[in-house]
């Protein structure tokens, strides 16, 4: 069941898109929220994650991670980035804090590199201090690179272990999805240095990428823990149609191309059909494409209705995605801001118990239930 939402009111904030006004709400079937401005005029905000102090960590796909710092309002570029290849769908992707920041001053990030035999993700780990990025170091290249400049992945989520799970698309060579001698379209895992564990499952089998965890994926730009189970669930996109979310397990064949619920984008269908025995079946599927981008589990308070829901952004759906689970099933879902025609590039809930958006135009708000009198930072 899908539900869409309602706008009250009149757009007044300036905006490629269109405007809004912090007293303006809109409404799901569940609550009425406003949308605060928490930072404008940013390139494209590929992907935030919360530093102490009411500080954002939010990275530009044009080459830039900035430091926001809400309490003071300052926007200010972090130093000691390194180069990125900013073509095509590349550039400075996701960031992820270390869950122990303040001890270790530790965050890792993806972005897409420019190299000998063409470009590829590269995953890299750095301390924060002050505003300068020190100690870094590349732990993870994705094998083989392409003069392809799509399909790069690539989202971060840390185990409550300590592993780090990422994801690297299939880089537009699509067989590659199926192959355990690369890296494309695939999530994998390994530990914080870049060492591949042990058990992960084909570090056994000759020729075979340990780092694979499980393969037979397009594109993904969704990795998130469910806080009540623990899994880890993936979503990505398909072609025309076929966009898709999983819940990834140890050595799993997820199916692309061989099976997908996505066509050509000249017409025909890919691959063998919808589904083949030992390529397991996605959570939910979308057809046609919404191109969802950030996925997270709401688990605060603030919107009580919302407790467990499970958020994406939509960049071709142009909305916020919420998606009602019951025992690993989707049993409703709902269209939030559809009217309002941004692309919604992330979402993440922040360590105040809200929400917060990043829009392609160049901008991150925080969602805020209707009547909430605190004020912008």
């Amino acid at each position: 069941m899908i539900i869409t939402t309602c706008l009250f009111s009149v757009f007044t904030f300036s905006s490629s898109k269109g405007t809004i006004k912090a007293q303006d709400f809109y409404t799901s079937e569940d609550h009425r929220f406003s949308l605060q401005i928490v930072a404008k005029n940013l390139g494209v905000p590929w992907g935030f994650d919360f530093l102490p102090d009411k500080k954002i960590l939010l990275t530009e796909r044009e080459g830039t991670i900035k430091i926001i710092d809400m309490s003071a309002g300052k926007i200010t570029s972090l130093e000691g980035v390194p180069p990125v290849y900013a073509k095509g769908q590349g550039g400075m992707l996701d960031v992820l804090v270390h869950p122990h920041f303040n001890e270790n001053k530790t965050l890792f990030f993806s972005f897409s590199k420019k190299i000998s035999t063409g470009y590829t993700t590269v995953i890299a780990k750095g301390r924060l201090k002050g505003k300068k990025l020190v100690s870094l170091r590349e732990i993870f290249h994705a094998i083989p690179a392409n003069k392809n400049t799509h399909h790069y992945g690539s989202r971060l989520a840390l185990d409550k272990k300590g592993f780090l799970f990422f994801t690297v698309g299939d880089r537009g060579m699509r067989h590659q999805a199926q192959s355990l001698k690369t890296h494309m379209g695939k999530v994998l895992r390994i530990h914080q240095d870049g060492r591949i564990p042990k058990d992960n499952p084909f570090t056994q089998i000759s020729g075979a990428r340990g780092e694979i965890w499980s393969i037979g994926h397009r594109n993904p730009q969704g990795l998130t823990f469910n806080p009540q189970t623990g899994d880890l669930w993936e979503q990505e996109h398909g072609p025309r149609g076929g966009d898709e979310i999983n819940i990834i397990e140890k050595g799993v064949n997820y199916g692309w191309p061989v099976v997908t619920f996505g066509k050509e984008y000249w017409g025909p269908s890919i691959g063998e059909g919808t589904q083949k025995k030992g390529m397991k079946q996605p959570i939910t599927y979308w057809v046609p494409s919404i191109a969802p981008c950030g996925l997270s589990f709401y688990k605060g308070n603030r919107y009580k209705a919302w407790k467990g829901s499970l958020f994406s952004g939509a960049l071709r759906g142009a909305h916020l995605n919420r998606l009602v689970i019951k025992k690993g099933k989707v049993v409703k879902e709902e269209r939030l801001l559809e009217k309002w025609g941004e692309r919604i590039r992330n979402v993440k809930e922040g360590p105040d118990g809200y929400l917060y958006i990043s829009v392609d135009s160049g901008s991150l708000f925080k969602i805020l239930p209707f009547g909430d009198k605190k004020s912008a930072p």
